[in-house]
């Protein structure tokens, strides 16, 4: 077992209040959001054909559900995100320069290591828009990541208003710090240990440039070479006090161009994926630049309503050993 409960801790909502909550927060960042960003909502698959490579790899090494479709006798896997899927959506929907679509996005990841905040069910909102090639830099990259700060900050205080219980405080300056940089600050650290240390003091933080290689040889953390731009993509993170530790909201990130395609893939020994025609597409630039990612929605319903586990505010399956050790502690678990 890899959780752990703080000692003496009691939700501030009932289970009729949490369920509640749960809704209130979904529909209020939703509408924030989609206002920030000029976003439609579409419907998005559960599965793909694997044959496609849309499905998003992760840290490539992440093994998808699959299945065989009898009625046409082809593989198909549950995606592990939407990543690809929508940019190739927006290039079919036509979507044009400052418009994006989201998607409440399900999935399963069979191989997750499981603790307080990992379920191997996964929701998020995954959204992404149609930028510039122009628009292709950390300028605007930043702008859209203080956007989203916005609307959780604005969700957390609409929450606190309907439930005054709710204790949660969120640092309202946002700091943004490279990779690198960060382990400049806390050298000897591993990355975790540093998102840790960082967090504690500065609350609320942006990591960019995950993917490459940093001066201790390691990545701060893996990404697929096929989505993200590593030079214009990063984490949001919020220092989450009942847990003592930095808690992870979003993933997200400006998309890989022509050029960042070729070089990631290089430096992933991953050229086979050429062969698919998503990354076809992206070489013969018929597919429109992107910036996108996701947001957790269990994670930010379980910081926001300051819970100590994700099975509170969100249906998986756990151990024999979680369930008791929750219900020893009278922790409801969903």
């Amino acid at each position: 077992m890899t959780i752990r409960l703080p000692d003496g801790y009691k939700s501030s909502l009932d289970l009729y209040e949490t369920q509640s909550s749960i809704s209130f927060i979904k529909k209020t960042f939703e509408e924030k959001l989609t206002k920030a960003l000029n976003l439609k909502r579409v419907s998005a698959p559960l599965f793909v054909l694997k044959s496609t490579g849309l499905n998003d790899d992760l840290d490539g090494k992440a093994q998808a559900v699959n299945f065989t479709a009898p009625f046409i006798d082809k593989e198909c896997v549950i995606v592990h995100s939407l990543a690809k899927w929508k940019r190739m959506a927006l290039h079919d929907y036509v979507f044009y320069e400052g418009n994006g679509l989201y998607t409440d996005m399900n999935a399963i990841r069979k191989d997750e290591k499981i603790d307080n905040l990992h379920s191997i069910y996964v929701d998020q909102w995954d959204w992404e828009k149609v930028i510039r090639k122009d628009q292709r830099n950390l300028e605007y990259l930043y702008d859209t990541v203080s956007r989203i700060h916005e609307c959780i900050l604005e969700t957390l205080d609409a929450l606190k208003v309907k439930h005054p219980s709710i204790s949660t405080v969120l640092q309202k300056e946002l700091y943004f710090f490279d990779a690198q940089e960060v382990l400049d600050m806390y050298p000897g650290l591993d990355s975790k240990q540093r998102e840790h240390e960082l967090l504690k003091k500065y609350k609320s933080v942006f990591i960019k440039g995950i993917g490459h290689k940093l001066s201790d040889g390691q990545p701060h953390d893996d990404r697929a070479a096929d989505y993200d731009d590593w030079d214009l993509n990063g984490d949001l993170l919020y220092y989450n006090e009942l847990l003592d530790c930095a808690f992870e909201v979003s993933s997200m990130g400006i998309r890989v161009d022509e050029d960042s395609l070729m070089r990631q893939l290089k430096l992933k020994n991953e050229e086979y994926k050429l062969q698919y025609k998503y990354h076809q597409m992206i070489l013969n630039k018929e597919l429109p630049y992107t910036i996108g990612g996701g947001i957790g929605e269990s994670r930010l319903c379980m910081l926001l309503m300051n819970k100590a586990h994700i099975g509170e505010v969100q249906s998986s399956i756990w151990d024999d050993e979680t369930l008791n050790y929750c219900k020893e502690k009278e922790v409801i678990i969903l």
